[in-house]
């Protein structure tokens, strides 16, 4: 039986609105998807896969620019000889309404609706299944008492799904490995976690996240791309591919001691090294503690940075120099302040809570000193 050349991708979540970015900035982001989306086509193209799986989510919702669509049949029709399954997810249900049931798409594109069937493709001895969401959650699992036709050909599925622990539900079609593992399935392509989740085994069937090849914001930091490689019984080998056009990068910038922004521009700067900065969308979150009469502006401070990074996004987590303990002592309303606030501090257990007490003491003792409160 010979090899089933394949690639996995999942979660593109076209026309995602990057409300984290501004303006054009959502745009471009965007469009970096669309290209993204490109690029994906071209692997395809150039590396002759007999079949392309997209697990899910490949919309963001319900409402998709005709530009978009435009972009993607053109692509789609781009590999006509190549064969192409869709999964419908929770962002983008398989609905009377959907683009995925009103749009003309080309005759290489097969999208699965929410009932779990296969295609035949006799000349490469395969069979592909899939199901897709019907509604944006499934708390039914779409692979309970799934079997596949015939065990002697290659079996691979396509689906989006939350794989969980056996008695544990989901609203987004909860997958176990048992039901994997009786399934009878070669390779199981799933979509909905946003990371890849290495290739792993369930009984004889082999099943994996790809990840999304873009990511969407700061919590979906690192490398984003697709799995590509061959099938066969009994051995997979696919591998992660890296293909998004720009990381999310959180880094944290400790500045204790620094007085003035041309000297915290530098310091990021020195610390922040990657070669792809200019590239790249960072996060920079700002630590230590800083003289009690230097409020930062981050927009004065993104604005020196501009010509450095692509997108830098500045977070203050920094705290006034000041000798609390002292402070405390003063027969004063900041003295009552301080001590009430270090009070709470002691008497918090998590440190999230004491992060929001911090933060409060030190907007508390910008409001008792220069009467100015800056809140970003």
């Amino acid at each position: 039986m010979g090899k089933i050349k394949i690639l996995h991708c999942a979660d593109f979540h076209f026309d995602t609105p990057f409300r984290e970015l501004a303006g054009a900035g959502a745009e471009k982001r965007k469009e970096d998807l669309r290209e993204t989306f490109g690029r994906v086509i071209q692997i395809a193209k150039e590396e002759a896969v007999d079949v392309m799986l997209i697990s899910g989510d490949f919309f963001d919702n319900e409402r998709v620019m005709k530009t978009t669509l435009d972009h993607i049949i053109k692509k789609f029709e781009e590999i006509s000889n190549i064969r192409i399954f869709i999964s419908p997810g929770n962002h983008d249900p398989y609905t009377p309404k959907s683009y995925y049931h009103l749009v003309q798409w080309p005759e290489n594109v097969h999208i699965f609706d929410s009932h779990a069937t296969g295609i035949a493709i006799p000349d490469l001895n395969l069979w592909v299944y899939g199901a897709g969401f019907s509604k944006s959650h499934e708390k039914q699992a779409l692979l309970q008492g799934f079997q596949v036709e015939d065990r002697t050909m290659m079996n691979i599925m396509v689906l989006h799904g939350e794989v969980v622990s056996e008695g544990q539900g989901s609203d987004y079609n909860p997958i176990t490995q048992k039901s994997i593992s009786e399934s009878g399935l070669d390779y199981l392509a799933l979509g909905h976690k946003h990371s890849f989740s290495g290739i792993m085994k369930a009984g004889g069937t082999f099943w994996a996240y790809s990840g999304n090849p873009e990511g969407r914001g700061f919590d979906e930091t690192g490398s984003k791309g697709v799995l590509l490689g061959t099938l066969e019984k009994g051995r997979c080998d696919l591998h992660f591919q890296e293909i998004c056009k720009r990381r999310y990068m959180t880094v944290k910038v400790d500045i204790e001691g620094l007085a003035t922004y041309e000297e915290i521009a530098e310091k990021i700067k020195e610390q922040v090294i990657d070669p792809e900065r200019a590239q790249n969308l960072y996060k920079i979150i700002l630590t230590g503690e800083i003289k009690e009469d230097f409020t930062i502006h981050t927009e004065v401070l993104r604005e020196k940075l501009s010509s450095t990074f692509y997108s830098v996004k500045l977070v203050d987590e920094t705290s006034p120099w000041l000798d609390y303990e002292g402070l405390a002592n003063e027969f004063s309303l900041r003295g009552i302040f301080i001590r009430n606030m270090l009070e709470k501090l002691e008497a918090t257990p998590d440190e999230e809570g004491k992060k929001q007490i911090r933060r409060a003491l030190k907007l508390g003792i910008q409001a008792l000193g220069t009467g100015e409160v800056i809140i970003e």
